[in-house]
């Protein structure tokens, strides 16, 4: 059995996709032709956070590669990138965001993505049932449109999971001023909550996730 089939029987009552379906275009796009090899080895050498998952807007290693170069010149014309790292262990939606622009994730372990699209937003809240569930194997990289809600990736295998993550750089990075928009968590960033997400309620941000907190079985 593959790990999509093996994910598709344990999870049966959600969809769960390869990012390779038809299922992806809407979310995203597969990016081939790029050397992952260099980046994915500078990932799996970040040592695991302690506890639960851990996210950089920018890891040294990461950014000293030569792939690291290329994303900034190629994929964000020239633009200013960051390259950052999501990590650690998760195995539960808890939250979605959006930015304003597309990002780039690079799987270092395989991984599934939780993605719903912004205009499933409806009065300021959305229903975790529009969530769908993609598999990134190791090495596979993928452009997440700006109109894709996203958030952690799971881990489908006890060592945790690792994710590249590029950006517009100041993609994250805390506010700088006071802002009425109740979603608006940090620079670029617009953020839900699941209602039994603590942590993020904690920290401000909004239920807005109706129903419930999906958990990926693997």
């Amino acid at each position: 059995m593959t790990l999509l089939e093996n994910l598709k029987q344990k999870n049966s009552a959600f969809p769960v996709y390869s990012i390779h379906d038809e299922a992806f275009k809407p979310y995203g796009r597969v990016i081939k032709g790029y050397d992952t090899a260099a980046i994915v080895a500078a990932s799996k050498a970040v040592p695991q956070p302690e506890s639960g998952s851990a996210y950089v807007p920018t890891e040294p290693s990461l950014e000293a590669t030569e792939l690291a170069k290329t994303i900034g010149y190629d994929l964000f014309g020239e633009l200013p990138a960051q390259i950052g790292l999501c990590w650690g262990h998760n195995v539960k939606l808890n939250a979605l965001e959006y930015h304003l622009s597309s990002e780039i994730n690079i799987a270092a372990t395989p991984l599934v993505l939780l993605l719903a699209k912004e205009d499933e937003i409806v009065d300021g809240k959305i229903d975790a049932a529009c969530v769908k569930a993609f598999l990134l194997e190791e090495d596979d990289m993928v452009e997440v449109y700006g109109t894709s809600l996203h958030y952690c990736p799971c881990q489908v295998e006890d060592s945790g999971f690792a994710c590249v993550v590029a950006l517009h750089k100041g993609t994250n990075l805390p506010l700088q001023g006071k802002h009425d928009d109740p979603y608006l968590f940090a620079a670029n960033k617009w953020l839900l909550a699941c209602s039994d997400s603590s942590e993020h309620l904690e920290n401000g941000a909004p239920a807005a996730i109706v129903g419930e907190n999906y958990e990926l079985r693997y």
